[in-house]
């Protein structure tokens, strides 16, 4: 399946979540292991006037880790965390435009996935990263 028909295929079947986000799958790249998305918070998932709830931004970073092995891995149905760690590194702000979270794949096992991702603003300043350890749940081989 060539990259369009895979970014059509994740955005049809995206958790209903990722409206409440404003989110899509913009990207997948091959050789970098990597799923793009755009999203667009709003100030109702905001604090403080326009900051983003932490909580939204760890589910951004999550949901672009978690595509990318969706997009990029053979035969996954599933994908449970076992670790998500967020590194809060500026303001990510709401209601001002898209931002950005690139996932990657660092390393998938049969069992395992190593993924990390960043979340950037719309001129590329890099405002959140995290790394995450997930379970893939694969399907069943049948004869």
């Amino acid at each position: 399946m060539d990259a369009e028909k895979r970014i059509a295929n994740l955005n049809d079947h995206t958790p209903p979540f990722m409206q409440l986000l404003g989110g899509k799958v913009i990207a997948i790249d091959t050789e970098e292991q990597s799923c793009t998305f755009e999203f667009n918070p709003s100030l109702d998932l905001c604090h403080s006037i326009d900051v983003v709830q932490g909580g939204f931004v760890t589910a951004m970073l999550d949901a672009a880790m978690s595509h990318a092995v969706f997009a990029l891995v053979d035969d996954v149905v599933g994908l449970s965390s076992y670790e998500v760690t967020t590194r809060y590194e500026a303001v990510t702000r709401g209601g001002a435009g898209p931002v950005y979270a690139k996932g990657r794949i660092r390393k998938a096992t049969r069992k395992t996935a190593f993924l990390e991702a960043e979340l950037s603003d719309s001129v590329g300043n890099v405002t959140a990263s995290a790394q995450s350890i997930g379970k893939i749940i694969r399907s069943a081989i049948t004869s």
